[in-house]
């Protein structure tokens, strides 16, 4: 039976005052593309895993070569990260991890890493019984990372599978905090979270590009136009996690009657701004699960 829910938000550690988490020995990452490689950055930089002890594997010598700059041995062999590994990232694309999976052989001498997946769409019942050719009664963990995790501001959120323990938890918490805030969540959350927070950076990456644009448009030069832009969504994000109000009363605060913020926000409304936003939550999550439907 699986340890009661920690549904509280990590940066850093874990909630409740604890000083010491449980760090792998031994870490690997079957994939190393954009993603892994931001992860992994990540945790060396905070000291979490001994390069020398982490191992990388993937098809061609492309991604290889660059986590090998970090340190870390690599391999083509998917099956010596699975053995030498106390714990293992599945960084593939969706369509590549049942193949990938079923090329791995059955570990020996009761050897029994968990296995932490990062593809898009795929349960952990699935990846449960994709893994039982592997190791009896696997221990799994599905996340969903984002991009600024390569900048230590991700958003990684988790569900444990059902042979997981509290020590388990304990431990990818405590990696995924290095990379920006984690959330252990239930799994049914998981394909919201990816519509929210897995796709989102690109939603607000048009926002900046378009806020500059409009101050291109109206005089400023591209490189002050682009860093206000930028700014401007930091510190506003900054001010709804540190003030705790809601962005409602942000959003009236800054709107003076008559003023020229009020008319911006009308133009927004009228051009349909936040139906946009939600309507891409809503499409990013159906597409998730759509490719966890297919099999």
């Amino acid at each position: 039976m699986k340890d009661e829910m920690d549904t509280g938000l990590q940066a850093g550690g874990r909630a409740g005052g604890v000083a010491e988490v449980m760090n792998p020995a031994s870490l690997g990452f079957i994939g190393c593309g954009n993603m892994a490689q931001a992860m992994l950055s990540a945790f060396l930089k905070k000291g979490l895993v001994d390069p020398h002890l982490t191992i990388a594997s993937a098809p061609s010598e492309r991604n290889l070569t660059k986590v090998r700059a970090l340190g870390v041995r690599t391999t083509h062999d998917n099956n010596e990260v699975a053995r030498t590994s106390d714990l293992v990232f599945l960084c593939v694309k969706p369509h590549l991890l049942s193949p990938v999976l079923a090329d791995l052989l059955p570990l020996e001498n009761n050897h029994s890493p968990l296995f932490v997946s990062v593809v898009t769409g795929v349960s952990l019942s699935d990846l449960e019984e994709m893994l039982s050719s592997v190791v009896d009664n696997p221990r799994v963990v599905r996340c969903m990372p984002n991009t600024p995790s390569a900048v230590g501001q991700g958003c990684c959120l988790y569900a444990r599978g059902t042979q997981t323990t509290a020590s388990d938890a304990e431990a990818t918490s405590s990696l995924l905090s290095a990379v920006g805030m984690s959330a252990e969540i239930p799994e049914y959350q998981i394909d919201a979270a990816c519509g929210l927070a897995g796709s989102g950076p690109a939603y607000i990456y048009m926002a900046i590009e378009a806020l500059a644009d409009g101050g291109v448009k109206m005089g400023l030069p591209r490189p002050l136009a682009q860093t206000l832009a930028a700014q401007t969504v930091k510190g506003a994000a900054t001010m709804v996690l540190e003030t705790g109000k809601h962005p409602g009363q942000l959003k009236d605060e800054v709107c003076s009657p008559g003023g020229t913020t009020i008319a911006a926000v009308h133009a927004l409304e009228k051009n349909a701004f936040r139906n946009s936003l939600m309507s891409a939550v809503e499409a990013s999550t159906l597409r998730s699960k759509e490719l966890g439907a297919k099999k």
